[in-house]
């Protein structure tokens, strides 16, 4: 194998595929990439056994076909060193040298027939499509909310809730839901699985462009995500999270009496302020609705080290007035996700979970903290 490859796009591509490969296992193929050169691409593959991952790329020049293990950590690390537009990538047995302007290395690779077979896309097997900029959004309104207990592993994924042209996706710890909704094609009837934040993240990275289509397969044990991009198709496959994940429709309320519309960033930047003045003991924001003043009031304090207060008005407050308090942290999460000028907050009691809606695309349910 001899390929010329463009620097930049190689150590970017390798970026990604090396996110799925094993950390720590005794299986030495598991830490390894397997690079293919034919028909004029090179093509990029990694499994965990859990996820697997294939990149092709086509911005290289093949000399001649042919295949590599190789570690695929060291071999990242020796790209991003590579200070040169092009590096020359040259196969000899299970050796990979790799040459670039005033550089030259040698790594020690595997037979690449140890590989673990990773399957083609099946087209016929598509659920439904989407486009890049659509399912980049989804993924980051929802994915931040999911739990990472390996204890509660049927929340620690993100729920794809497809229901003939809308998609939702549904995260959850506990302490928190996010439901992120968008429009997706192809889809017939209805159709729910669990999908690893692992795979989630991975698939944000794939898709680059906004204007990317990005074809959906899911059977009882896998979902399959091909993303097309301009630099070169990725297929991921993952298996699906087991177990049944919350019925989090219950979860919304749907008696909310109390509520206001305000701007995001100025809630954000507020409720930042606040946060200075609350530590890991205390993580805690006070947040009081007034009707007759029309304003909100965010305190916080830590006795050894002060008290903020923080004030703004409020345009449109429907309801008695109400004192509830929130981790700033976990509120402030959902308002660096949305990028909507205006929100709507929702609420019924100081000891009811609070909603934050932006339309009917982005609903975040969060538990109050005790007064």
């Amino acid at each position: 194998m001899k390929v010329i490859c463009d620097q930049a796009a190689l150590s970017d591509a390798l970026g990604i595929v090396v996110g799925v490969v094993a950390r720590r296992t005794p299986t030495p193929v598991l830490t390894c990439v397997r690079l293919t050169a034919s028909n004029g691409q090179l093509a990029m593959s990694a499994t965990d056994t859990e996820a697997s991952l294939r990149h092709v790329m086509d911005q290289v020049e093949v000399e001649k076909d042919g295949d590599l293990l190789i570690p695929a950590a060291k071999l990242l690390q020796v790209i991003r060193a590579c200070d040169a537009p092009t590096v020359t990538l040259n196969a000899k047995g299970h050796h990979l040298q790799i040459k670039a302007k005033g550089s030259q290395f040698k790594l020690n690779g595997y037979d690449p027939a140890e590989s673990p077979e990773i399957p083609e896309f099946n087209t016929d097997a598509i659920d439904c499509k989407i486009d890049g900029f659509t399912l980049s959004s989804l993924i980051s309104r929802s994915l931040f909310a999911a739990a990472d207990e390996h204890s509660r592993y049927a929340i620690n994924g993100v729920l794809f809730d497809r229901d003939e042209k809308k998609l939702r996706m549904v995260a959850t710890d506990g302490r928190r839901l996010a439901v992120a909704a968008g429009d997706c094609s192809g889809g017939t009837g209805e159709k729910q699985c669990i999908v690893p934040s692992k795979a989630l993240g991975l698939v944000r990275q794939l898709v680059r462009s906004a204007d990317s289509n990005v074809s959906i397969a899911i059977d009882d044990n896998h979902v399959t995500f091909h993303v097309d991009e301009a630099s070169g198709p990725s297929t991921l496959t993952s298996t699906l999270v087991e177990g049944k994940f919350p019925p989090f429709e219950d979860v919304i309320p749907k008696d909310q009496d109390k509520r206001c519309t305000i701007d995001r960033e100025v809630l954000r930047t507020a409720i930042g302020r606040a946060a200075l003045l609350t530590s890991e003991e205390s993580r805690s924001v006070r947040m009081r609705f007034e009707t007759d003043s029309k304003r909100l009031t965010l305190t916080s304090h830590v006795p050894e080290m002060g008290e903020a207060v923080i004030e703004l008005p409020l345009a449109d407050w429907e309801g008695d007035d109400l004192e509830i308090n929130f981790n700033p942290n976990l509120l402030g999460d959902a308002l660096k996700v949305i990028d909507t000028e205006q929100v709507l907050l929702e609420f019924k009691s100081s000891n009811k979970p609070g909603v934050l809606r932006t339309g009917r695309d982005f609903t975040y349910v969060l538990v109050p903290l005790n007064l």
